[in-house]
């Protein structure tokens, strides 16, 4: 009953006070929205971070043939090594334990035109085994047969930006697009995939939405080589049965394909389930950085609720003396001004967590920032509004229940 009561009188005194309450609350509001809207970016930035890693798969290693210059190559090529191949692919399939699949690629710049547009792209050459590999999934049509590889016929798979450049909101599919001097029918449009913008060994960063994936054994047939020292391919994917292998099976990959190059370090290994797990522990630390700074928000938003309720603390103190000369004990005193500190808190958190959420849908609506509102945080937030107001309600609230009935009643 008591409780109810100094809920009641704390909302009529926030009522009373609509101007000032408002002002006091204002760091609680602003402290809430900052946690929220600084965790829901962390999140949407841990999420595209991840996504990034999944589209090359948790149970992968990439093998990758090393960027080198003209003279850094012949030296290479004179010592023996042909840069990374098909047998190569073949050998770590039959070596390898736990190897599922290897699928090999080359890659090649390109320009690709539509009628009179065209937009710079990354011809892939790949095998059908890519998809099992990898995290793709097309989004229009189907990605390269089996049938249409055997026959080396000259089909192509646009990625996202490739084909929204080329034909806006036209349907892709059974055009002709040039790549370089060739014409490949499109069969397919790839989903987006997450932006890749680190660069981690040979792993170059770039957008995987400018692809082009054609058959491998067309690419061979129909791509020339810009220069007759590269390697038979770019890349191979291997996908193994268990994650738990992917360090043991990394360093027998290096040591066999080492083996086969001659000792010759053109090659790097890539396990893009160590980079996730990496980009995980970093974007921890990062999130929880910022919800930090945004705590501070809500910590001077105490303080604002602090000062206002000794304020008031001053400004009752003839009623204090009353309630306590007609019989009101020190705890009912107490709690009645921690009730007043927490229903301010609580109010400023409900604006807040509404703010935080609004503020957080509009920056990604309004900019390519990805954010994630999470019920983690909203708790989180609100519950340390609601802290800060029991915290910092509790000196004035102490103050006020320690004043002399007597003197109380004699101040003016």
């Amino acid at each position: 009953m008591q409780i109810k009561e100094n809920v009641n009188k704390a909302i009529i005194s926030l009522i009373d006070h609509k101007f000032r309450s408002f002002l006091t609350i204002l760091g609680i509001i602003f402290g809430t929205a900052s946690v929220i809207a600084m965790i829901s970016i962390g999140e949407g930035t841990k999420k595209q971070a991840i996504a990034k890693y999944q589209d090359l798969g948790v149970s992968n290693i990439i093998v990758r043939d090393k960027d080198m210059t003209d003279p850094e190559l012949e030296t290479v090529r004179m010592k023996f090594s042909k840069g990374l191949s098909i047998e190569d692919a073949k050998l770590i399939s039959e070596v390898v334990p736990g190897v599922v699949i290897v699928a090999p690629q080359s890659e090649v710049k390109i320009e690709a035109k539509y009628g009179d547009r065209s937009a710079k792209a990354t011809a892939i050459g790949v095998t059908p085994a890519i998809m099992s590999v990898l995290n793709y999934r097309t989004e229009k049509g189907e990605f390269i047969t089996g049938d249409q590889y055997d026959r080396q016929l000259k089909v192509c798979v646009l990625g996202a930006n490739v084909s929204r450049e080329m034909f806006g909101y036209e349907d892709a599919l059974g055009q002709s697009v040039k790549l370089d001097d060739q014409w490949f029918e499109v069969v397919g449009v790839m989903q987006p995939k997450a932006l890749f913008t680190e660069t981690v060994g040979e792993l170059a960063s770039r957008d995987l939405n400018n692809d082009i994936y054609i058959p491998l054994s067309t690419f061979t047939k129909r791509i020339p080589k810009v220069n007759p020292l590269t390697s038979e391919v770019k890349q191979l994917t291997v996908k193994l049965e268990s994650s738990e292998q992917l360090i043991s099976s990394a360093a027998v990959i290096r040591s066999l394909v080492s083996r086969r190059h001659f000792n010759n370090d053109d090659f790097s290994i890539i396990v893009p389930y160590e980079l996730m797990k990496q980009e995980e522990k970093e974007t921890r630390i990062y999130n929880l950085l910022l919800a930090s700074i945004a705590a501070i928000s809500l910590i001077v938003g105490g303080i604002g609720i602090m000062n206002i309720m000794l304020a008031s603390v001053l400004e009752r103190t003839r009623e204090i003396g009353i309630r306590r000369a007609i019989g009101g004990k020190k705890r009912h005193i107490m709690s009645q001004f921690v009730t007043e500190a927490v229903v301010l808190s609580i109010t400023g958190g409900i604006i807040g967590v509404v703010l935080g959420i609004s503020l957080s849908l509009g920056i990604a609506w309004a900019t390519e920032v990805q954010t994630t509102v999470t019920l983690y945080s909203i708790l989180l937030a609100f519950g340390f509004s609601v802290l800060v107001g029991i915290t910092f309600g509790y000196l004035p609230a102490k103050q006020a229940s320690n004043l002399s009935p007597i003197e109380s009643i004699r101040h003016e």
